[in-house]
Parts: C-alpha cells; sequence; structure tokens
C-alpha cells in the first residue's frame, strides 16, 4: 500500500485563524442586540409565555430567532470564507454547484440552530415548570441565545472540512430526530414504524422530522463536493489506487443525498411508493460503497476495509433478524438500525479518509 507522510490537503487543512476567531466574536455580539431588541418585543407583545410545551412559547420565538441568524451568519461566512487558507479550492467551482453547496450549508445551519434551540428550552423547561417569561429575562435569554448560536455558526462555515462537515451531519441528525421524538403527538410512535414520525400534518414535530432528512439530504449532496476534492488529493499523492474513484464515489453520495431529501419529501402518509423507493435507493447506494469498497477505496487502511465488513455483516445480521420468519427486529427497531448503520459508516469513512496516506 502506497504511503505518505501528509497529503496535501493536511499541509493547509483550514482552521479558523485570529481573523475568524476576532469576526466571530464581533458578529455574536451584534447578534446579542439583535436578540436583545427581538426579546424586548416579544417579552411586551407577548407576556408571560411559557418556556416550552405550547404551540406559542418561548422555545419557538427564540428557536426562529436562532434560525435567522444562523442563516444570515452562515450565508456571509460560508461565501466569505472561500478566501481562507485552506478554502481556496472552493473557487475552482462552476458558479451553480458553489451556490447550491451555499444554499445547502445555510439551510442546515439554519434548521440545526432551530432544533438546537428548541430542543434546549424543551428541557430547560423540564427544570422550571410553569416558569413564565417575563419581558426581562426574555432580553437577556433572547440576547444570549442568538449571540452564541452566531458565533457557533459563524465558526463553523469559517473552516469547513470534510471531518467537520460529517460531524455536524451527525449532530444534524442525532438532534432533529430526538426532537422529534420526544415532541410526536403520538407517544407510542415506535409500535408502528420510524417513519411514522414524518405523518402527523401541521405538527411541529413532523415538520422537524421531514425537515431534518430533507435538510440532510442537502448536505450530503454538498458533502460529496468535500469528498471529491479529498479524493482527488490523495489519488494525485498515490494514496488512492484508482483513478476513477474521485469521479464515482461522490456521485455515488449525490444520490444517496437525493434519496435522502426525498425520503422526508415524501412521507409515508402522502405516497408510500416514492417514500419507500427513496429509502431504498439510499440503502443500496450505501451498500453499492461497501461492497465496492475495496475497489474504489484501494490504498485506504486496512482497517478501514475491516471496519466496513463489520458493518455489511450488521446489515445482513439485521435483515435476518427482521424477515418475518424470525421477526425478532420490529419494522421501527430495523429502520432505526438501518439508519444508524449508514450515518456511523459515513462518521467512520471519513476518518479514515482523514488519515490515510499517514505513517504516524
Amino acid at each position: 500500500m502506497s504511503t505518505v507522510n501528509t497529503s496535501p490537503r493536511d499541509a493547509a487543512a483550514p482552521t479558523p485563524g485570529r481573523r475568524a476567531e476576532s469576526e466571530a466574536v464581533y458578529a455574536a455580539l451584534g447578534a446579542g442586540v439583535v436578540g436583545a431588541v427581538y426579546g424586548f418585543f416579544v417579552g411586551v407583545f407577548a407576556p408571560d409565555l411559557q418556556l416550552a410545551g405550547q404551540a406559542d412559547s418561548f422555545a419557538v420565538w427564540a428557536a426562529a430567532g436562532a434560525t435567522v441568524v444562523a442563516a444570515v451568519a452562515s450565508t456571509a461566512e460560508y461565501w466569505r470564507a472561500r478566501h481562507r487558507p485552506g478554502q481556496e479550492w472552493r473557487q475552482s467551482l462552476p458558479s451553480w454547484k458553489f451556490i447550491v453547496n451555499t444554499i445547502s450549508v445555510v439551510i442546515v445551519h439554519a434548521a440545526l440552530a432551530f432544533v438546537a434551540v428548541y430542543a434546549l428550552y424543551r428541557v430547560l423547561a423540564m427544570g422550571f415548570i410553569g416558569l413564565p417569561i417575563v419581558t426581562f429575562w426574555a432580553v437577556v435569554l433572547m440576547s444570549v441565545t442568538l449571540g452564541l448560536t452566531t458565533w457557533v455558526v459563524f465558526l463553523s462555515v469559517s473552516a469547513m472540512t470534510t471531518q467537520r462537515m460529517s460531524t455536524l451531519l451527525l449532530a444534524f441528525i442525532a438532534i432533529g430526530t430526538l426532537t422529534a421524538m420526544v415532541t410526536t403527538p403520538d407517544p407510542r410512535w415506535w409500535t408502528i414504524h420510524f417513519s411514522h414520525l414524518g405523518t402527523f400534518e401541521d405538527d411541529l414535530s413532523s415538520w422537524v422530522f421531514n425537515g431534518t432528512l430533507i435538510a440532510a439530504g442537502l448536505l450530503v449532496t454538498t458533502f460529496a463536493v468535500y469528498i471529491a476534492n479529498d479524493m482527488r488529493a490523495l489519488a494525485a499523492a498515490g494514496v488512492l489506487e484508482n483513478p476513477r474513484a474521485p469521479r464515482t464515489v461522490p456521485v455515488l453520495f449525490v444520490i444517496m443525498g437525493i434519496m435522502l431529501a426525498c425520503v422526508g419529501v415524501f412521507p409515508v402518509d402522502v405516497n408510500l411508493a416514492l417514500h419507500n423507493i427513496s429509502a431504498s435507493g439510499m440503502a443500496a447506494m450505501f451498500l453499492v460503497l461497501l461492497i465496492g469498497g475495496p475497489r474504489f477505496f484501494r490504498g485506504m487502511p486496512r482497517t478501514y476495509f475491516v471496519a466496513s465488513w463489520a458493518f455489511l455483516a450488521a446489515m445482513a445480521a439485521s435483515v435476518i433478524l427482521f424477515i418475518p420468519a424470525i421477526g425478532f427486529f420490529s419494522l421501527t427497531a430495523f429502520e432505526i438500525i438501518v439508519f444508524a448503520l449508514v450515518f456511523g459508516w459515513i462518521a467512520v469513512f471519513i476518518r479514515f479518509l482523514g488519515v490515510a496516506g499517514r505513517q504516524d
């Protein structure tokens, strides 16, 4: 197996520099001021809001505000960050691809801001049951919420890497699905199937669940651009032995992302056939990447292939335990396990892609 000490992309691995850190603080302070004003109007025109648990609660107002500042911060900084060290390769992307990537990154950061803030206030409401939010605390909490959201989002998009994007994807999927689970109007949703979470029309939990799948699918398509850049660098360094892999693998990820988004676009109660086709298509791309790994990723560390075969074995075992003749797994358990295996493998793949070619 060919090895090198450091791949070209490692030599200039982008991290937030001093300028980006300073700009993030200033952006957070500005958002904090906006949040204070926003909180004042919320406190005045919607007095004595509960932290959470109502259709019109402080959690919803805070999450909405966080969504707006996250969208603004991610749009501005992701656009500007292409000039930062280690991000220059994005300038060579076709305009349409760069715009699509920007939209995907903005949507995911905005959606993650909403579900994270909403989930946080739902948890706080469990510790402060019945606590009304008066104007003073509305100002303070909204200022802190919008300021911290802007700071985190600004730094996230200022030095986006494949590894950071995979972490963002996993965090988004986890927070979004857990939020949908704890807010669903049917506490026994798990007795039916996983996708049942997205079937409650006009309920926030279903919007969160389906929106999470759609936004995550968009992020996976953007993810493919970063994977292509990393794989081209590894192929040029002689680490990856298949010269066509940097073109083939990203296409498979794009298809996987589109299929994942379509799972959310077509809930089971809207179009069962398209929902199942989309879910099956995503699983099929996963299997192609797993089974085709020895050809696509020849040159990757041996441990990666050991892990991949373990994922494939787990998938096969899950299918066997789900078939009616055995029936050990319910449909919900099977769907959740497959879901976890897909995104678990993505995390492992990206980690090994980041260290491929190193000798340490």
